[in-house]
């Protein structure tokens, strides 16, 4: 039996720019609270708003980064931390747009924010748990907030992005040592460096992120909500994802 091919609910034609990004819906998301309305208060919304939009896309596909290191495809493995890597320079640079909020007209209206906190992100603590923070100190920061998120849990429940790494060495029966010493293990060499890539870039955005608040509220000012501002920013620059990328280089130097 022929007949014409039918059309979806909405036809292509139906179809528009603002339809297909639901732009009514994204542009009527920035709420300023502050009265009268602060005229930086945009800004601050925005900025935050679009890195949250950026975190579901990194988390996204460090999902898919996850199966191509299960499936042990060694160079989808490597495309897909590219991607990854694009999207953190991506949000990192966005926070250059907030150097530009001076601390005097942050003070104006940041009685408004009451006791929300980037530290309250969820996506940011799933990056975290994904990409491989498991000590005390990272569990109790995730506890402070109540109970823990189910995407954090999701993550939390994975192998970190070094287990994997490590079954593909495995899988490959070489060790991390020999993927540097050995020209065969060429592919094997620039995933791993892929992946501190990853690590030194999201190091990058936490680094500018301490310096972006410790420049808007000053070093020694808490931040929203009673949380330790600056302080506790700058303990997390210092966290790794894959020490054994690091480890392995002094390998290669003696004495």
């Amino acid at each position: 039996m022929t007949g014409k091919p039918k059309k979806s609910a909405k036809s292509e034609g139906d179809v528009t720019y603002p339809s297909y990004l639901a732009l009514d819906e994204l542009l009527s998301l920035q709420r300023p609270l502050s009265r009268p309305e602060h005229p930086d208060e945009l800004l601050f919304i925005i900025v935050h708003q679009a890195s949250e939009l950026w975190f579901k896309l990194i988390i996204h596909e460090l999902e898919h980064l996850v199966e191509l290191l299960q499936a042990h495809d060694t160079l989808g493995a490597l495309n897909a931390v590219k991607r990854v890597n694009a999207l953190v320079h991506i949000v990192t640079g966005q926070l250059s747009a907030l150097e530009t909020l001076p601390p005097q007209r942050f003070a104006q209206f940041r009685g408004y924010l009451g006791t929300s906190s980037g530290s309250q992100s969820v996506q940011v603590r799933a990056i975290e748990a994904m990409s491989g923070m498991r000590d005390e100190h990272f569990m109790q920061v995730l506890k402070q907030h109540g109970e823990i998120a189910p995407l954090v849990l999701q993550a939390l429940s994975r192998p970190t992005l070094q287990q994997l790494f490590d079954e593909l060495l495995s899988a490959h029966e070489v060790t991390l040592e020999q993927i540097y010493a050995e020209p065969n293990q060429r592919p094997l060499q620039m995933l791993a460096e892929s992946l501190l890539e990853y690590e030194q870039g999201f190091a990058m955005w936490r680094f500018l992120h301490v310096q972006l608040v410790e420049r808007i509220i000053g070093p020694g000012t808490s931040g929203t909500g009673g949380t330790l501002g600056s302080k506790y920013l700058q303990r997390t620059v210092s966290q790794r994802f894959f020490p054994k990328l690091w480890e392995v280089r002094s390998k290669f130097f003696k004495g």
